[in-house]
């Protein structure tokens, strides 16, 4: 719980200028499985430690994980 809490600031934060809906759908995400949204944000950190910048290595990982993303925004 507290886990999900701290994920769900840390987005926030992150998000700040990101489009409502867009800021919505990975609230929803975090909702009903934070463990995934720690495991991607790991991985895009590792990426960028790669020297991947952090658009590329964002949009890279979540490509790897869009079978489970899809199945978490179809079970709303």
């Amino acid at each position: 719980m507290f886990k999900k809490f701290l994920m769900k600031k840390m987005m926030e934060r992150q998000l700040k200028d990101a489009p409502k809906h867009e800021k919505e759908k990975i609230m929803q995400i975090i909702d009903k499985d934070p463990d995934l949204m720690i495991r991607i944000a790991k991985e895009v950190q590792e990426k960028i430690k790669q020297g991947k910048d952090q658009m590329a290595a964002s949009m890279e990982v979540m490509k790897e994980h869009e079978e489970e993303l899809k199945k978490i925004m179809m079970n709303q």
